[in-house]
C-alpha cells in the first residue's frame, strides 16, 4: 500500500490514527464520566449534554486559529507537536476528578486540538505537491481517512476494558499516551516530510492576524464574558451559562462574515453567498451527527438489551468489555420511568431501588432473583458502529461516484450536500421505529436499531463532510480561503453547540418520539431548503467553471 506514496505516508497515518484513538476515546465516554456519581460528577442529563456541547463546539472554533498560525509564525510541524503534547497532557489531566482539573484539561484538549487537526491535513496536501505523487493525492487523501477511523473504531474497546476494570483515569490516561504515540511516530518521521514544512508569508489582499485577532477573536472572546455574566431570570438566559457565552461570541464571528460578503467585489459576492448558505444549513447537520456522544449515548445505555450471556457473554467478559450489574437494591438517587432523577427542593432523592438498567429489562424473558447479577456490554462499544461504517461504505462510495462520473452523471458538489441531508434525515426516522419498538422506553430495544440509524447517517455523512471541504476550496475567492476555510469550521462549531443544547432537552420529553421528530424536521427542513436553492447554487459553480 504504502510502496507507490511518500515516505512521510506511513509517519502521517499512523500519528494520525493514534490522535484520535485519543480523542475519540475520550469522546465516547465523556457524558458517561460526568453523569457517574460514583467516579465522575455526578451531572443530570442538561448539565453533561450542555458541557459536552460546549466542548466540542470550542474544538472545532480552534483549528481556525492555530492553522492561520501555523501557516504565518509557527510551521506546520511545530503546530503539530506542540497541539499533541497538549492534548495528551489534557488527556492525563482528565483522569484527576476536580472540577478545576477538568477545566483545564478541557482547556488544553481544545487548544491542542486547534494546533494539531488542521495542520497535519495541511502537511499531508503539502507532501503530495511534487509533480510525482500529485495525481495520486486523493489516494493518499482516502488511505490517511481510513488512519483516522481506524483510531476512531479501536479506541472504544481499550477504553470500555479499561473503565470497567480500573476506573476512569485508566481510560483517560490511555486517551494520552495515544496521543503521545501519534506524536512520537510524527517527530521519528519529521526528516521525510521536513522539506515540505514552509510557511506562507502575507500576501497582498491577505488579511493580518492583527487584524484577524482584531476584529474576529477579540470581539468574540468580550461578547463571550458579556454572555457568561449576564443572567437571565431562571439563572441563564438560552439553556445554560456556557451556552450563553457560546452564543454571544457567534454574534461578532457572525457580522464579519456578512460585512466581508457585502464588501467583497461584485464578482465574489455570489460565490461568497452560496458558501454562507451552505454553511448555515450545514450547521443542521452537524447539530443531529454529533449527539453520537450524548443522546444516542445515553440511548445506547438506558434503551439498548446490552445484557449478554452464554457464549458470547464469556467472549466478551473475557475480553473485560462488559460490566457486572447486581440485581440488587442498593442506596442510590431515585429516578422516574423516563430516568430522571426525581428531585425535592432542588436536591437528588436518594432510596433504596435496583439499579437503573433493570428499570426497563424484560424481567420475563430473563427472569432474576435477589443477588443474582448480569453481564452487559459497556454502552460506549456503541461509538465504534460510526467508523465501522465509514471504514465499509467509503470504498463503496468512492466506486459509486467513480462509475457515475465515467457515465457523465455524477451530482454536483452541491447536490451531494442536499443528498447528504436527506438520508441523514432518514436515520432519524430509524430512531422513531426504534422508540415505538420500545413502547417509548418501556422495554429495552435491539442494537441492530442504533447499527441501522448510524450506518444510514453515515451516508449522509460520506456525501456532505468531504464535499464541504471541497466546495470551499472551489467556491473561496484566492485572498481569503482561509477565513472561508474557517467559517466551515466554525458552522461545525456551532452545529457541535446546537447538539448540545438539543441533547440537553432529552429529559424534557416525555415521549422521545417527540425529540427525534424534531431532529428530522430541522434536517428534512435544511434538505428542502438547499434543494430550493439548487439551481442557483449549480449556476454559481458553473460561473466559477467547476462542478
Amino acid at each position: 500500500m504504502w510502496k507507490r506514496h511518500p515516505r512521510a505516508l506511513p509517519f502521517l497515518f499512523f500519528s494520525e490514527m493514534w490522535e484520535r484513538f485519543g480523542f475519540y476515546l475520550l469522546l465516547g465516554i465523556f457524558t458517561f464520566y460526568l453523569k457517574d456519581a460514583a467516579g465522575g460528577f455526578g451531572m443530570d442529563e442538561k448539565e453533561s449534554a450542555s458541557l459536552y456541547g460546549t466542548f466540542i463546539a470550542l474544538i472545532y472554533f480552534t483549528p481556525f486559529l492555530g492553522g492561520l498560525l501555523a501557516d504565518r509564525k509557527m510551521g506546520y510541524g511545530n503546530a503539530i507537536i506542540i497541539g499533541g503534547l497538549l492534548m495528551g497532557v489534557g488527556y492525563c489531566l482528565m483522569s484527576v476528578r476536580s472540577v478545576p482539573m477538568l477545566y483545564l484539561a478541557m482547556t488544553l484538549i481544545i487548544i491542542g486540538n486547534g494546533f494539531f487537526k488542521p495542520n497535519i491535513s495541511t502537511l499531508l496536501g503539502n507532501v503530495y505537491s511534487t509533480p510525482q505523487y500529485q495525481d495520486k493525492k486523493d489516494e493518499g487523501y482516502n488511505i490517511f481517512y481510513m488512519g483516522i477511523n481506524i483510531g476512531a473504531f479501536i479506541c472504544n474497546f481499550f477504553g470500555a476494558a479499561l473503565y470497567t476494570t480500573i476506573g476512569w483515569g485508566a481510560a483517560f490516561i490511555a486517551a494520552g499516551v495515544g496521543m503521545f504515540l501519534g506524536v512520537i511516530i510524527f517527530v521519528t518521521g519529521r526528516r521525510h516530510y521536513k522539506a515540505f514544512d514552509t510557511r506562507k508569508p502575507l500576501k497582498e489582499g491577505d488579511m493580518s492576524m492583527t487584524r484577524i485577532f482584531g476584529l474576529v477573536v477579540l470581539p468574540a472572546l468580550v461578547f463571550g464574558a458579556i454572555g457568561y455574566l449576564i443572567k437571565g431570570a431562571d439563572g441563564a438566559i438560552f439553556d445554560s451559562s456556557s451556552t450563553d457565552a457560546f452564543i454571544f461570541a457567534c454574534f461578532p464571528v457572525a457580522v464579519f462574515f456578512v460585512a466581508l460578503l457585502l464588501r467583497s467585489p461584485k464578482e465574489e459576492r455570489r460565490p461568497m453567498a452560496a458558501l454562507l448558505s451552505i454553511f448555515a444549513v450545514v450547521v443542521l447537520f452537524w447539530a443531529i451527527f454529533k449527539q453520537n456522544g450524548s443522546a444516542l449515548n445515553t440511548w445506547a445505555s438506558r434503551y439498548t438489551e446490552r445484557h449478554v450471556e452464554g457464549t458470547q457473554g464469556k467472549i466478551l467478559s473475557s475480553l473485560k468489555l462488559t460490566e457486572t450489574i447486581p440485581y440488587k437494591k442498593d442506596s442510590v438517587t431515585l429516578l422516574d420511568n423516563q430516568f430522571r432523577k426525581i428531585k425535592e427542593n432542588g436536591k437528588d432523592v436518594k432510596g433504596l431501588d435496583y439499579p437503573a438498567y433493570f428499570k426497563n429489562m424484560n424481567m420475563a424473558e430473563t427472569p432474576l432473583e435477589e443477588g443474582d447479577q448480569v453481564k452487559a456490554w459497556a454502552p460506549s462499544l456503541s461509538q465504534s458502529i460510526n467508523p465501522f461504517w465509514v471504514i465499509v461504505l467509503t470504498p463503496l462510495l468512492v466506486a459509486f461516484f467513480t462509475w457515475l462520473r465515467r457515465k457523465g452523471k455524477e451530482p454536483s458538489t452541491p447536490s451531494k450536500i442536499a443528498l447528504g441531508l436527506l438520508v441523514s434525515a432518514i436515520s432519524v426516522l430509524v430512531m422513531i421505529f426504534a422508540v415505538k419498538a420500545g413502547n417509548n422506553g418501556a422495554e429495552k430495544v435491539s442494537i441492530w436499531w442504533l447499527v441501522g440509524s448510524y450506518g444510514i447517517i453515515t451516508i449522509g455523512e460520506l456525501f456532505l463532510s468531504p464535499m464541504g471541504l471541497s466546495l470551499v476550496s472551489k467556491l473561496s475567492p484566492v485572498r481569503i480561503t482561509s477565513l472561508m476555510m474557517g467559517g466551515w469550521f466554525l458552522a461545525i462549531s456551532i452545529g457541535n453547540k446546537l447538539s448540545g443544547i438539543l441533547s440537553s432537552k432529552w429529559d424534557e420529553y416525555t415521549n422521545k418520539e417527540s425529540y427525534f421528530w424534531l431532529n428530522f424536521v430541522l434536517l428534512f427542513g435544511a434538505a428542502l431548503f438547499l434543494f430550493a436553492i439548487l439551481k442557483w447554487l449549480n449556476r454559481v459553480m458553473k460561473e466559477k467553471g467547476v462542478v
